[in-house]
């Protein structure tokens, strides 16, 4: 049985993922449509659409979710410091949720493996994925391991949960992009990926073909929380910045705005 086709927005289309995430949808029969700043200096694949917009500018993304079934967010500030990770990382997440208003639309979201370490720039990841969590939106979120650090037959996926992996070296895992574009993608349409977080990783062996086994095993995410199955309870939410908790308060009034619209 073949994946329903459906309108994808990569938010982060230019980087070194969402090219991959750009082409997976394209393959898969996607209607694909590109979040990009400037789109006189990018070219894509014939089919794509390219719609302009900064993640630091809440106003510029109207036009692009506008009549949008998914979103992957594959973009990142580089955690140069932490005053872009807010902007970006977390920001941007934050001012595209904004910019769907009472929209039903399915989410896929990246961040990394390690996630809930509290070192450096990854609390703003942690935080993006509670805005994802508490927003009401069916989401799946992806945590993967070190980009291309695998070997040409370590393609066996494997997926985790609880972040245990926390050396920040290759030797909490590894993952080809091209793997990590697919999962996101695939996970659009998966019904067992809903509400669910994981951390993946390959190993030596060839990668399934069913990856709905996979999202299957997972535990889901527990409805009364904003933060993952498994975690860490180490970032209390009564130590959060005050426009942090702001912010997810808004998203919460956004998703009970929604239930009651749609229980009309």
């Amino acid at each position: 049985m073949s994946d329903p086709r459906i309108s994808v927005l990569a938010v982060g289309a230019t980087g070194s993922i969402g090219r991959h995430v750009v082409e997976d949808a394209l393959r898969r029969g996607h209607r694909v449509r590109a979040l990009v700043r400037n789109p006189a200096e990018h070219r894509f694949p014939d089919g794509v659409e390219v719609a302009a917009g900064d993640l630091t500018r809440p106003n510029t993304l109207l036009a692009a979710v506008d009549g949008i079934d998914a979103i992957v967010f594959t973009h990142g500030s580089h955690g140069w410091t932490a005053a872009a990770a807010e902007a970006v990382d977390y920001g941007g997440v934050r001012n595209v949720l904004a910019a769907l208003e009472h929209r039903k639309t399915r989410i896929a979201l990246m961040t990394a493996i390690g996630v809930t370490d509290r070192k450096g720039t990854h609390d703003w990841k942690r935080r993006a994925e509670r805005l994802v969590r508490a927003s009401g939106l069916p989401y799946t979120i992806v945590r993967p391991g070190w980009f291309d650090y695998n070997e040409p037959d370590q393609r066996r996926l494997v997926f985790l949960q609880g972040d245990k992996r926390q050396s920040g070296t290759p030797r909490d895992g590894v993952i080809a992009r091209g793997q990590l574009a697919e999962v996101l993608v695939r996970s659009l349409t998966s019904p067992a990926a809903v509400g669910k977080t994981f951390e993946f990783v390959s190993e030596k062996g060839p990668q399934q073909a069913d990856l709905d086994r996979l999202f299957a095993d997972l535990d889901p995410d527990r409805p009364s929380t904003v933060d993952a199955v498994s975690d860490a309870a180490n970032m209390p939410l009564d130590r959060e910045p005050r426009r942090v908790l702001d912010d997810l308060k808004a998203v919460e009034l956004r998703h009970a705005s929604l239930d009651g619209v749609q229980s009309r």
